[in-house]
């Protein structure tokens, strides 16, 4: 699959000198992020963007490995044939107009699958927005935004999207919030040829990628699919569509995916380790909490501490903890007596730990480096939520011992942030860039938590890296 994420040479097939059309935008993004040679393909074009045009594939100077296919859907069978002469070995379809749109979409899908095949070339889509590689700085794809080009951060999380536009606006969601940053991700569309199961195989083996998410309406390959997942230490996140019957039959008009039993593949994923969400917010956050939490080690008797600035918030997750089936940590009395030396006389401690009048008594710094210390090196202790009221200060140095210790005791730590205005967003990045990931909503961080947890029991527990 290597030559669909860097290829040698590449050919813009419909590329456009009009910058309200599609073609100017995949030919722009791909010249701009990849440093080989480009080839715009147009018959009416001379030059776009000073670089000369070609009537079509066989006037193409140089060899290339990729074509991007941005015209009518008829046109493919031609292409295939013209590319197989160039020793093309991957076609990138981005055009719509295939299966997805009844009978006569379905018999020039097939016939050009069948065409591709016999002259040894893969078909990634139809119906796509194609890839984006952030290691390599690719962008194949027609995107109307240049917010790629400040935003996109290498990462450890590889995605596959079979919907187009959801795999844009996903992306633009991502990029524009932070604290999610990218390895690949790949829009496959009506996946004619190239699949999730490929593609999921291809991200265990790849070394920049630590976390696998999809979204599909439906699973090729499916026994294959959950072998892979089972056999690998890599957390892999589904949303999967379709799990419905109306949902099933919105799934054939829009990529003509024929939606398996839902509840049959529900639990096979389970017991294959997958991790199911129901929507996108979901998948972004699961992925996020994995991301900063990779291949942590689990530990036998033990539970999470909750850290927090009000009793309240300390119940609340408390009775999440318990409805998510995670145990409450049983501080060791050796525990207590480093918390009370920060607590005012008055107090005792206990998990939940209400660090508010320890922050009064002593100080906000002392506190939490004291209590960071004192929970993370608890052998009872195996995870850590902690409550942040962001307003007091924007100093998240204060938590850098929290995170220091969360990587080399392997023991995950999320974050729930109360607060307003620029000390919440000042909080939410600091804590990220230190590998704490910060979810909106108590439950959310008991839920992404439990699938951590869930994840390093089935992988037996290895050492935490980020």
């Amino acid at each position: 699959m290597n030559f669909f994420f860097n290829p040698e040479g590449i050919a813009v097939i419909g590329a456009s000198d009009n910058q309200r059309k599609g073609g100017f935008h995949l030919f722009r993004n791909t010249l701009h992020s990849y440093k080989g040679k480009v080839y715009p393909v147009n018959p009416r074009v001379d030059s776009i963007l000073d670089v000369p045009c070609y009537p079509d594939i066989s006037s193409v100077p140089g060899d290339f490995d990729l074509a991007l296919f941005f015209i009518p859907a008829p046109g493919l069978p031609s292409t295939i044939e013209e590319c197989a002469k160039k020793g093309v070995k991957g076609i990138i379809i981005e055009s719509a107009g295939f299966a997805e749109t009844g009978r006569d979409g379905v018999r020039l899908q097939e016939e050009c699958v069948s065409l591709a095949k016999s002259h040894g070339i893969r078909l990634w889509g139809p119906n796509c927005m194609g890839l984006l590689d952030a290691h390599l700085g690719h962008v194949f794809s027609f995107m109307y935004t240049d917010v790629w080009k400040t935003l996109m951060k290498p990462g450890n999380v590889s995605m596959t999207v079979q919907s187009g536009m959801l795999s844009a606006g996903f992306l633009m969601m991502v990029l524009e919030r932070g604290g999610l940053s990218i390895s690949k991700m790949c829009s496959i569309g009506n996946k004619c040829d190239v699949n999730e199961t490929e593609l999921l195989e291809y991200f265990i083996n790849d070394p920049s990628t630590d976390v696998i998410g999809h979204y599909a309406e439906s699973i090729s390959a499916p026994r294959r699919f959950i072998e892979l997942a089972s056999g690998t230490d890599k957390p892999i996140v589904l949303l999967k569509g379709g799990r419905s019957p109306m949902g099933a039959k919105a799934a054939m008009s829009h990529t003509a995916s024929m939606a398996s039993d839902h509840a049959i593949l529900r639990s096979a994923m389970r017991q294959a380790g997958i991790v199911e969400v129901t929507d996108m917010n979901e998948l972004m956050d699961f992925l996020r909490g994995f991301s900063k939490t990779t291949h942590c080690s689990v530990h036998d008797n033990a539970g999470t501490a909750v850290v927090t600035f009000s009793g309240g918030g300390g119940i609340v997750t408390t009775d999440l903890l318990h409805e998510s089936g995670l145990s409450m940590a049983e501080l060791s009395n050796e525990t207590l007596s480093v918390l009370k030396s920060v607590f005012p006389p008055w107090m005792e401690p206990a998990n939940p730990v209400d660090i508010w009048p320890a922050i009064e008594h002593s100080g906000m710094a002392k506190v939490y480096t004291t209590v960071s210390n004192a929970l993370m090196y608890d052998e009872g202790v195996d995870s850590v939520i902690i409550h942040i009221y962001t307003n007091l200060t924007t100093d998240s140095t204060v938590l850098l011992d929290l995170a220091r210790l969360k990587d080399e005791l392997g023991k995950p730590v999320v974050a729930w942030l109360a607060g307003m205005g620029e000390p919440l967003r000042s909080w939410r990045r600091g804590l990220e860039s230190i590998g704490i990931p910060v979810f909106d909503e108590m439950s959310r961080s008991v839920s992404v938590l439990s699938a951590i947890k869930r994840h390093q029991r089935k992988r037996g527990g290895v050492q935490c890296r980020r």
